[in-house]
């Protein structure tokens, strides 16, 4: 395979990196820490065990920044901003930064929100190994315009792809918007995954559960974009099988725990549906 760091990508390289990094995953079980909505704290538990990382929801001051320090990876989610937990963000991010932990920035709701806005601004200054959210929510912490309809995009993944980029260039990692197609992109390579399934908008938690997945294939020291990329085909490809065996919002999110439990790298290998473009940062 060619440089992860600097050289060109194909499709098949990177399908086959995500079903070996999956492997690796089950193997090293890595500990992720989840900083993260509390909608959805219960589900993305669930998600990381089910893929075979160990989740610990650390979220508290005087112990967050502890833990990031031992932690393979870590999730940083603004989605329900309460108490303390602001602060232990911070703690967490400063720590890992340190440590040299890889953490995972999930914006919710950024641009339509004040409070959740600066903070994102603020912590994005840290830069993150990977910045995870909608359309609208990375083009508001890009500063390239405003938020969505609370957690929902109001444009498409493809409008947001220069300020993803720009995003990426400033961050010195990853950004990866989620969408009928995930976009990743590093500010010059764009990998699109193409798998998934509608019902994934219909649980609450499924978006929350991709960044904590995203912090587990980080953790594996593997480079970032190749890590977001193993964790979108992983997701789309199981969220696949959870539908076809599902029949409805309910019976799928009980399905997907079980389809991820099941996933194995033969199934990225015949299921992955990969773009990638090699190329300069479009401004």
């Amino acid at each position: 395979m060619a440089s992860t760091t600097s050289g060109a990508l194909t499709s098949g390289a990177v399908a086959e990196s995500s079903a070996a990094l999956l492997t690796q995953l089950r193997q090293a079980s890595p500990l992720v820490q989840c900083l993260t909505n509390h909608v959805a704290s219960g589900f993305t538990a669930n998600v990381l065990l089910a893929l075979g990382a160990a989740p610990a929801m650390v979220d508290v001051p005087g112990e967050a920044g502890g833990f990031a320090t031992v932690a393979s990876g870590v999730l940083v989610n603004l989605g329900t901003l309460s108490g303390e937990q602001p602060t232990a963000m911070r703690e967490a991010v400063s720590a890992a930064a340190t440590a040299r932990t890889p953490w995972v920035l999930d914006p919710v709701a950024v641009g339509s929100l004040p409070v959740r806005t600066a903070l994102a601004a603020e912590l994005v200054a840290q830069r993150p190994a990977v910045v995870r959210g909608n359309a609208s929510e990375i083009v508001a912490v890009a500063g390239s315009g405003g938020g969505g309809r609370g957690v929902d995009a109001a444009i498409g993944v493809d409008a947001a792809a220069p300020a993803a980029q720009a995003l990426a260039g400033i961050t010195g990692g990853v950004v990866a918007v989620s969408g009928p197609v995930d976009l990743i992109t590093d500010g010059r390579r764009v990998v699109r995954v193409g798998n998934g399934h509608e019902l994934l908008t219909r649980v609450t938690g499924a978006g929350c559960a991709l960044g904590a997945a995203m912090a587990a294939f980080a953790g594996l020291g593997q480079h970032p974009l190749l890590a977001a990329t193993a964790a979108s085909v992983a997701y789309g490809v199981a969220a696949e099988a959870a539908a076809a065996r599902g029949t409805g919002p309910g019976s799928f999110a009980v399905a997907l725990l079980d389809a991820l439990d099941a996933l194995d790298g033969d199934a990225i290998r015949a299921g992955a549906r990969i773009d990638v473009t090699n190329g300069e940062v479009t401004r």
